[in-house]
């Protein structure tokens, strides 16, 4: 092989080359990979949206159809980066500019040194990747953001997808998890020894129950004394078995009259699917803090450093005031009565919480999660992108630390603070009716398909006389299971809108 011929071999194994010029079985086994994991994604998503359909988590279900909007939507900002990356990068801007609110300012040098060898090597061959960065330079200018650069930003909105979608996963898990344990509670409600240690003609002293001994103490004498014992409360038994029924009580006989049938864990949960549809979302004015957070990210300012820290704040302040909620409702019960009857009876009201919104807690805890979600984003982002070398990294205790809190907060807000939400904000004045009429709808479609039934069974030619006689007692009025549902769903001594429905149709009919 020839001197030429050899320098021509080894220009062709190292040049870049385009799809014209690749082997058509390279790119058939590119895109065939790209189309096979696509398919299989969307597969198992609708499997998932069909299971939960079958099932009839229609929160959960809504849930996933969010998380799937707001994927399209970081893929379709993907995806305009690359389509745009090249119109971008012919923009240019003066080099003083550019210099200002550097990320990294010791990369500055580096970058001219590499410009001007890339000057030097310019008439040895094509360099496709810096035609635009010349365009600008002739002028005196640089590009806006080079391809490169609109690149990484792309791989950034893969980052931010990926990691939504774990900490979504985890807050629900968690969350499950720590709610699992609540469900032996219920079944002790149901118990002889239960009915009969919450006897309601059984008078007690309210200091002597179990409920005002773990939140009455020296250390409620004063509102500080309160909220100190309250933040360290959360970190250990933050629901503890007596609060829960003490809360599932207050619950029934506010919204449910008196039925201690009532499955409260199951409501419970349901109401945790039903926050976790807020959760899932991201709103504008959380992009717009990605944005924010985008243009302070300058070298020497830290910003993101300090914002690691915001989370967890929120996280301990929300914690603390929903413990303290549960422990001014046993200030509330002591300073009221000193003797009660049966089990301390907790008032449900929306004054507990801050603004009289029991939802304002969930939107700020909406806004912390995602901020927690950007964090480990964007140090996943770094490392992948610029390596643990960068100028990113040079203080790699701050990075560690950064870490750290991160997951400290994603724990903390997925196995307590959430959980402890789901139960201590059904203490507000109002509930969600949707999941209870759900629950109740489930029966009386039962009921339906049992008259239903017994209709078709009971109709015979030989006996059209007797059927059709018989047919009004099956109609008309109500069966045992509606007489039941019906007491047992009394909102408040107002009918459900489902029974009045269902008994207009009944009256229709007939």
């Amino acid at each position: 092989m020839t001197d030429k011929e050899e320098s021509n071999h080894s220009s062709e194994v190292g040049a870049v080359r385009s799809l014209q010029e690749t082997p058509t079985w390279a790119l058939a086994t590119v895109c065939f990979f790209f189309i096979a994991v696509s398919i299989c994604l969307e597969r198992l998503i609708n499997l998932l949206s069909t299971r939960l359909k079958k099932n009839r988590k229609t929160s959960l279900l809504e849930a996933v159809e969010k998380l799937k909007s707001v994927l399209m939507v970081l893929g379709f900002m993907s995806l305009m980066l690359n389509v745009t990356e090249g119109e971008v990068s012919k923009i240019c801007i003066p080099i003083k500019y550019a210099n200002r609110m550097l990320p990294c300012r010791k990369t500055i040098k580096s970058h001219n040194d590499v410009s001007e060898d890339d000057d030097d090597d310019d008439d040895d061959g094509d360099n496709h990747d810096n035609s635009f960065f010349h365009q600008c330079s002739s002028k005196g200018k640089t590009s806006l953001i080079s391809e490169e650069g609109l690149t990484q930003l792309s791989y950034f909105f893969f980052v931010l997808a990926c990691m939504h979608i774990l900490c979504n996963l985890a807050i629900l898990l968690l969350g499950m998890a720590k709610m699992r344990k609540w469900n032996s509670w219920e079944k002790e409600t149901q118990t002889v020894e239960y009915l009969a240690a919450n006897d309601p003609n059984r008078f007690r002293i309210t200091r002597d129950t179990t409920f005002a001994r773990r939140h009455l103490s020296s250390w409620t004498e004063t509102s500080f004394q309160l909220w100190i014992k309250c933040f360290f409360r959360q970190f250990y038994n933050s629901v503890a078995k007596v609060d829960y029924l003490t809360l599932r009580h207050g619950f029934i006989f506010a919204h449910v009259s008196s039925n201690n049938a009532f499955n409260f864990q199951n409501y419970i949960q349901r109401s945790l699917h039903e926050d976790f549809k807020t959760v899932v979302g991201i709103s504008p004015l959380m992009w717009l803090t990605v944005v924010i957070f985008m243009l302070l990210d300058v070298s020497g300012w830290r910003v993101y450093f300090y914002m690691s820290f915001v989370p967890l704040i929120i996280v301990l302040v929300i914690g603390t005031k929903l413990e303290m909620i549960v422990a001014k409702m046993a200030v509330t019960i002591k300073e009221n009565n000193s003797v009660i009857r049966g089990t301390p009876l907790v008032e449900p009201n929306d004054t507990h919480f801050w603004f009289s919104n029991p939802r304002f807690l969930l939107s700020i805890l909406h806004y912390t999660l995602f901020l927690n979600t950007f964090e480990m984003a964007f140090i996943v982002w770094i490392t992948w992108q610029f390596g643990i070398n960068s100028c990113y990294h040079d203080n790699r205790g701050i990075i560690i630390t950064r870490l750290v809190l991160a997951v400290t907060v994603q724990f903390l807000s997925s196995y307590i603070t959430l959980p402890l939400y789901a139960i201590v904000t059904q203490m507000g004045s109002s509930y969600k009716r949707a999941i209870l009429e759900e629950q109740l709808a489930n029966v009386l479609r039962h009921w339906q398909g049992m008259v239903r039934d017994k209709k078709k069974t009971i109709q015979t030619p030989d006996t059209d006389n007797n059927s059709n006689n018989n047919n009004g007692d099956i109609d008309s009025g109500e069966s045992p299971v509606q007489t039941e549902v019906a007491s047992e769903f009394r909102f408040s001594g107002r009918q459900s809108p489902i029974l009045q429905e269902i008994q207009i149709q009944e009256k229709t009919e007939r």
